[in-house]
């Protein structure tokens, strides 16, 4: 199987599985629940747009895990950069809406720091390495 294919799929599922467990742990959070029960949470309104707006960017990522398998490797590359700078700028950017609770944080360290390995994952794929001292390249015989 495709390195490239298999490190993105599972940094894809690795950044999948943190958004989803924060967004868990936001709702076990009391201050956060009571706003969502009350429609509002840090003065956005918690309506269908919002929920469909949040259903869409949580399908970035969720989508990602499977087209960075299946589709043709320039496309699942560039798929992967714009996907990942769109998921890292967005996670960057919520914590300047409001001061971020600690758990909020700490996921979002991991989550950016997935997307952005994602990124530099998907432009170093394909691009040739230099040949090491004392490395054989593949089809060629050692000396």
């Amino acid at each position: 199987m495709d390195t490239g294919r298999s490190r993105l799929s599972a940094l894809w599922l690795f950044a999948t599985l943190n958004y989803l467990y924060c967004d868990v742990l936001t709702l076990m959070d009391p201050e956060q629940l009571r706003g969502f029960l009350a429609g509002n949470v840090g003065g956005m309104d918690i309506g269908p747009e919002f929920l469909v707006a949040a259903g869409v960017l949580v399908e970035i990522p969720i989508a990602m895990v499977l087209l960075s398998r299946v589709l043709a490797p320039r496309s699942s590359r560039v798929a992967s950069m714009v996907a990942g700078i769109v998921m890292t700028a967005v996670q960057t950017l919520s914590l300047f809406v409001k001061a971020p609770a600690p758990y909020y944080l700490f996921f979002s360290i991991i989550e950016i720091a997935a997307t952005s390995a994602i990124v530099f994952v998907a432009w170093r794929w394909g691009v040739p390495r230099l040949a090491r001292p004392n490395e054989v390249s593949p089809g060629t015989v050692a000396a």
